[in-house]
């Protein structure tokens, strides 16, 4: 124990990935990666806070496997806000000639509970819409299953935050003795070898969520395309014959009219029919003009929704792949800090993509903003024919 003890006091600092470091971050990177850092906090903070008070407020906002799936989801970025983001603020201010074998721990922790927990949860988001789009009369996630898969996402996440401290041997006072033994005799392969399985798994778990996004939201597409364009040549078709209907009844209101005058019987009936043809055909077109729209702003929500994860996630993954086959260096360390602030992004994204965007929503968000003595007045509901992939924006 004493020989540990002499060691250890003869030693050089901590260092969080087993080589010559910089003391400190050059002052231009720490100002901006923190400027970045604090907006995301302050964004994400916001929004996320906002969307969870609504639907705090509105309990049949809530009554739905969509609501509680996308609820869970604002509370993880919550947590990721007030938790994983300041510990990443500390590391790019704190000096790395101090000890800070603890405060990197948790670091490291903070990351691994924030890409795993966002993986996993995007994931249920996307099967529950898969379930909406693809199979509304069978679906998998129910409320008692969706209640099941929220626990072992929770479970999950809560394992990957203990995983760097376990790598480190901190539940074991000798293993964490041994492991800063050997890191301060310079043994660093088996240390390295025992600091970043959370790295390995990170990275496979990544790609996993991105094939099955990828391979569900071209099934939801897939779908639209039956459902919605199937009919696209018959209603471009009733389309032509409505106009031509149209054209051709219409300038011959006015002889029924004077026909009707006369006495007539028949007159009245025609005009009653050709009224009710041309409305009904209107509606028609005017339904499927909405179903069209529907399914561009499905088809924008799936590409937007895709391409977010992967523009925040990718390059964050790509760092650590190459943090662990190619070696660490000074710039490889910045690098990866500067795209765990492109991660973090999603906090703000989130929101935006899977809250704001439902019609629910937005009325509660509308009518809370809006003055007391205003009147509100709502429009009539859809149509009960309407395509099942409007339950997206609802």
């Amino acid at each position: 124990m004493n020989n540990n003890n002499t060691v250890l006091d003869n030693a050089e600092p901590f260092n969080p990935f087993g080589m010559n470091l910089l003391t400190t971050y050059p002052i231009s990177f720490q100002v901006t990666l923190t400027s970045f850092l604090m907006i995301e906090i302050v964004l994400g903070l916001s929004s996320n806070l906002t969307v969870l008070a609504l639907y705090c407020m509105k309990s049949n906002l809530v009554s739905s496997v969509s609501s509680i799936v996308t609820m869970n989801l604002h509370v993880l970025d919550v947590l990721v806000c007030v938790g994983c983001v300041p510990f990443t603020i500390v590391v790019v201010l704190l000096p790395l000639e101090e000890d800070t074998a603890l405060v990197y721990c948790f670091h490291e922790a903070c990351v691994s509970f924030a890409s795993i927990a966002t993986a996993a949860n995007v994931l249920a988001i996307t099967l529950n819409r898969y379930d909406i789009s693809v199979r509304p009369a069978n679906r998998v996630l129910t409320m008692e299953r969706t209640v099941v898969l929220l626990g072992f996402i929770w479970a999950l996440s809560l394992l990957s935050f203990l995983v760097p401290f376990m790598e480190v041997g901190f539940f074991s006072q000798a293993g964490f003795e041994r492991n800063q033994t050997f890191q301060m005799d310079n043994n660093q392969d088996s240390t390295e070898l025992q600091l970043y399985y959370h790295l390995l798994a990170q990275i496979p778990i990544f790609f996993f969520t991105v094939v099955v996004m990828l391979v569900t939201y071209y099934k939801i597409l897939q779908t639209l395309n039956i459902h919605i364009g199937t009919r696209f040549h018959k209603a471009s078709k009733k389309k032509s014959v409505t106009k031509k209907t149209i054209s051709m009844t219409t300038p011959q209101t006015e002889p029924i009219d004077v026909s009707q005058s006369s006495g007539g019987q028949n007159p009245p009936l025609a005009m009653r029919t050709s009224v009710s043809v041309i409305i009904a055909l209107r509606r028609a077109i005017k339904r499927h003009r909405e179903r069209r729209k529907r399914q561009k702003r499905v088809f924008k929500m799936s590409l937007l929704i895709v391409s977010t994860f992967l523009l925040c996630w990718t390059p964050i993954t790509v760092a650590n792949t190459i943090f662990l086959s190619a070696g660490y260096s000074n710039f490889i360390i910045s690098l990866r800090l500067g795209f765990l602030v492109m991660a973090y992004g999603t906090t703000v994204f989130h929101p935006l993509l899977y809250a704001f965007t439902r019609q629910k929503l937005q009325k509660v968000l509308k009518s809370k903003m809006r003055k007391p003595g205003e009147c509100v007045v709502e429009a009539d509901p859809m149509p009960t024919n309407t395509v099942i992939h409007n339950l997206w924006i609802k």
